[in-house]
């Protein structure tokens, strides 16, 4: 099995920053695709960004010039760097990733959340 823990999340002033980290453990033979997603009260699930394990990213138009994402593949983590927070960036934050697991199955994992609020 392969577990992703988020941390960093917290609450923040709007136009503060914060950053996200999923680190990732288990029977990991290869992650492939990681991103983050978040979830507002009410709303759907919504693409954050997203990163290939060769560092390519790509990110909603929403965080655009805002929000960082990157990778440590030695050490099986990804991170979340949100700058200039906005109230409408508030929800909690899920970690993905696409696992090529030691049993050599590939499979969708997903973290619990960790909750951001930024207050206006």
């Amino acid at each position: 099995q392969v577990q992703l823990v988020e941390s960093g999340g917290g609450l923040v002033q709007a136009g503060g920053s914060l950053r996200l980290s999923c680190a990732a453990s288990g029977s990991i033979f290869k992650i492939n695709d990681m991103g983050w997603y978040r979830q507002a009260p009410g709303n759907r699930r919504e693409l954050v960004a997203r990163i290939t394990v060769d560092g390519t990213t790509n990110s909603a138009d929403s965080v655009k010039g805002r929000f960082t994402i990157s990778r440590d593949n030695a050490k099986n983590t990804m991170y979340l760097q949100m700058n200039s927070l906005k109230p409408e960036d508030t929800g909690v934050y899920y970690c993905n990733a696409v696992v090529l697991t030691t049993a050599r199955s590939l499979v969708d994992f997903w973290g619990q959340g960790t909750q951001v609020t930024v207050s206006s």
